[in-house]
């Protein structure tokens, strides 16, 4: 009897616990699409990236953080050819002149399938050469890919002085 109650008990940890996944999940998705209107609402040139790229990912909510060293975390989803095809994580540490803390919004493109392979396959890193554009009306027209890729960003809140070096890791997570 012991036994069946134990196994009944982690059977509903399980079943909530990917209920939960599920449900984080689905709001990670849903603020994707918030992000990604409001990139486009932002500059309406980024329509361009959206439609012509091969691949992108967007993170809706990052939050970034540091005095002295910093780190910045958050999750996206990863659409290929306007399908979404995964979730992504991104993990970012710091280390310099810093202090405060911010909440912002990311997008990566991809230009061809051998940037978004590699970053499907886990391996992409940014470092301190890699920069982002911070989204604001017709930026995107004079934004090109380096090395095929280009990055956008915007600031969501918060108040952060930064004079750091930094990287970006990232997990891609297949749907």
């Amino acid at each position: 009897m012991k036994t069946y109650t134990l196994i009944c008990l982690f059977m509903m940890f399980v079943v909530g616990t990917m209920a939960q996944s599920e449900k984080k999940q689905k709001e990670i998705i849903e603020d994707s699409s918030e992000a990604k209107a409001d990139f486009l609402e932002k500059d309406d040139g980024m329509a361009k990236f959206f439609n012509d790229s091969y691949g992108y990912v967007i993170f809706p909510n990052v939050g970034k953080g540091g005095l002295g060293i910093g780190g910045a975390a958050g999750n996206g989803v990863a659409y290929k050819q306007g399908s979404l095809v995964g979730m992504a994580k991104l993990s970012q540490v710091s280390i310099g002149l810093q202090a405060g803390g911010q909440a912002f919004r990311e997008v990566i493109f991809f230009e061809t399938q051998k940037e978004f392979d590699r970053f499907t396959e886990n391996k992409i890193e940014f470092t301190a050469q890699v920069s982002a554009v911070a989204a604001a009306a017709g930026v995107s027209a004079n934004t090109k890919y380096v090395d095929g890729i280009a990055i956008f960003t915007m600031a969501k809140g918060g108040l952060m002085y930064e004079a750091s070096v930094a990287g970006q890791k990232f997990k891609f997570d297949p749907l």
